[in-house]
């Protein structure tokens, strides 16, 4: 078989048993790897529900077919497991070297199972797996524990100190990059599995090694000649984003109470650069380079990304760029995701304003911040609390309404009151308030294209099609930020034409043509290398037949079978809704359409994803995706 290791084991931490686990070349075919093959794994794993603390919840690392290949932007790999912040499937994708040595030791994934009575880490070395002592690396910073796991040669994944003592969005690193959302960290921890490193010297057979080379030098092309891609992001990173948010009112300030930020200057991406640059620094075969290097406080660490600069900035009212740095930094040294951990300081910062917890934190006032990393990451004092996540926090000391999560996981530094589509994809996100899981119809509302943010009309359409191709694009192994560059140039680059502006004008009434084609994928049977590279580079690695219809197909079967895990772990309709100050308040008051008209989407976006009227997939529609045995 081209393009797999063909080996995924099953390790049982309780037993220290070590099996294969069987995977069809059918099963492949129809779910590639990365989240989507995941959610294959866990279906077939339970018949009801598993809580995420619980010996019998699964870590399960997927690799892709792109995964370990010299196709652009494809070092991605997949952990997913039932999250013990939202109760719901999470899966978390890292660029992070992990998968790419995962692979060479001879492997496509991980099953773990289980618990260890003791500290264990895995070792994989050319396809042998031991399960050693890991009490010299318990207590470890994440940084300092990949450095006891060996050299350059090696990928290693670890926890920090939040991931052992189980704070519920404990991220996973791998080198300075985070498998960060839903508290796979805390999983890990729950199971006393500090890491796991892998080393090996497999290669990966490829199906058509010369039209490969040609189709990659044909993506580096595209991608290094997209204004996005080839010039914004490699110039700003995704710190480019933070004064275009601000501008369009959809940047996270003062926990969501407003879109801008008055000294959005201090924390955008053309500061970070002027003072702080140090490098460029990118995944493994990435030609984007949307990484940092910076200097704070006399070291050089990794670059807080945009959602880091929002939640640790705009939304706590800190326009130190130097103290987010230092912030960021510790947050991957903890093993925290910095999107909920800055989520729920500014929910504990407006409780405390709003006298419903004295808890000493105020809107402002972030010089203790660092200290307050270290509370959270060891469930000190305060951080005991903070540690729970904002739903939690909520149910505790009360203020729901602008707790700002979705399912239990916290919001993204979008503010969808300016984005109509945002909101939808937030409310119906499979594992929560994600904007990339979400779909991130934001690159059309005003970060890519310009449609307008405030009309809903179509946006079910469109969020489910770009919800689809982030499930596809990340099972088969590449960056989500690639897709940048299927936006068309002529549109970006002339956002005040007059034709520019009637076609960003009429999109929003091409729903309709958007959802006949997901409804008949047949229609797309034939491939677009330029435009849409994705499908052709799958092909010339694995062989499979591919088109754009049925890629975009194996996207809809995995985002549907995901859903009924979630249904079955006892997600309602009810959950796929946003918190009611999005939905009730006014974002701007001289603005009626300044909150977002969810009710009138959700039942379009049922509608076109063939689901009934409680947010179940159909017995019709699963039978079309090939699931005709998964209905709940």
């Amino acid at each position: 078989m081209f393009g797999y290791a063909q080996r995924i084991a099953t390790i049982d931490l309780s037993s220290g048993i070590v099996k294969d686990y069987p995977v069809s070349e059918k099963d492949r075919e129809m779910f590639l790897g990365g989240k989507t093959l995941a959610a294959k794994i866990f279906y077939d794993s339970f018949s009801s529900k598993v809580e995420g603390f619980s010996e019998e919840n699964l870590i399960v690392i997927t690799t892709s077919p792109l995964t370990g290949s010299t196709s652009p932007c494809s070092s991605r790999f997949n952990v997913s497991t039932i999250s013990p912040l939202t109760g719901l499937l999470v899966s978390s994708n890292c660029g992070g070297s992990f998968g790419l040595h995962l692979k060479r030791a001879g492997y496509d994934g991980l099953i773990i199972c289980g618990k260890s009575k003791s500290r264990v880490y895995i070792d994989i070395t050319d396809e042998i797996i031991s399960i050693k002592n890991a009490d010299h690396l318990w207590g470890k910073n994440t940084g300092e524990a990949q450095a006891l796991l060996g050299g350059k040669n090696k990928g290693k994944f670890v926890i920090g100190i939040a991931g052992e003592n189980l704070v519920r969005y404990a991220a996973v690193i791998s080198d300075e990059r985070a498998a960060g959302r839903g508290g796979v960290g805390a999983v890990f921890g729950y199971k006393n599995l500090k890491g796991i490193v892998a080393s090996g010297k497999e290669t990966i057979k490829m199906f058509d090694q010369e039209s490969f080379k040609k189709q990659n030098l044909g993506w580096i092309k595209k991608l290094q000649s997209h204004l996005l891609t080839g010039e914004q992001m490699p110039k700003l990173g995704t710190a480019s984003l933070v004064s275009m948010m601000n501008f369009r009112n959809l940047l996270a300030t003062k926990n969501y109470t407003r879109g801008s930020y008055a000294d959005f200057e201090n924390i955008n991406g053309e500061t970070l650069k002027r003072d702080y640059l140090i490098k460029n620094k990118g995944c493994v075969t990435c030609p984007i380079q949307c990484g940092r290097v910076v200097k704070a406080y006399g070291k050089a660490v990794k670059g807080p990304e945009l959602e880091t600069l929002g939640l640790l900035g705009s939304n706590l009212l800190n326009k130190d760029m130097q103290g987010i740095i230092n912030l960021n930094h510790l947050c991957d040294e903890y093993g925290l995701d910095t999107i909920s951990f800055g989520s729920t300081v500014g929910f504990a910062m407006e409780l405390n304003e709003k006298g419903l917890w004295n808890n000493g934190l105020n809107f402002g006032e972030c010089s203790g911040l660092e200290e307050l990393v270290k509370k959270v990451a060891t469930r000190d004092g305060i951080g005991n609390d903070l540690a729970e996540g904002t739903k939690r926090i909520s149910e505790k000391y009360g203020g729901s309404n602008f707790a700002m999560n979705v399912k239990g996981m916290e919001l993204a530094a979008y503010e969808p009151r300016a984005a109509q589509g945002m909101g939808l994809g937030y409310a119906t996100s499979n594992r929560g308030g994600c904007h990339l899981n979400g779909g991130y119809l934001v690159v059309l509302e005003g970060l890519g294209l310009n449609v307008s943010g405030k009309t809903a009309r179509g946006k079910a359409a469109y969020t489910i099609f770009f919800q689809d191709l982030m499930e596809v694009v990340s099972a088969g192994g590449t960056c989500l930020f690639t897709t940048y560059s299927l936006l068309p140039q002529a549109l970006i680059n002339n956002p005040n034409h007059s034709l520019v502006r009637l076609i960003n004008k009429l999109i929003p009434s091409y729903g309709w043509l958007v959802s006949f084609l997901h409804n008949h994928s047949w229609l797309m049977s034939f491939n677009l290398k330029g435009t849409l590279p994705y499908p052709n580079a799958i092909k010339t690695v694995t062989g499979f037949k591919m088109n754009i219809g049925n890629f975009l197909t194996i996207g809809e079967r995995g985002y549907n079978l995901e859903r009924l895990i979630n249904i079955r772990q006892g997600l309602r309709s009810s959950d796929d809704t946003l918190p009611k100050r999005l939905i009730n308040e006014l974002q701007r008051a001289d603005d009626s359409d300044s909150k977002v008209k969810l009710e009138e989407m959700i039942k379009d976006y049922y509608r076109i994803r063939g689901w009934d009227e409680q947010g179940v997939p159909t017995r019709r529609r699963l039978k079309k995706l090939g699931l005709e045995g998964y209905y709940r």
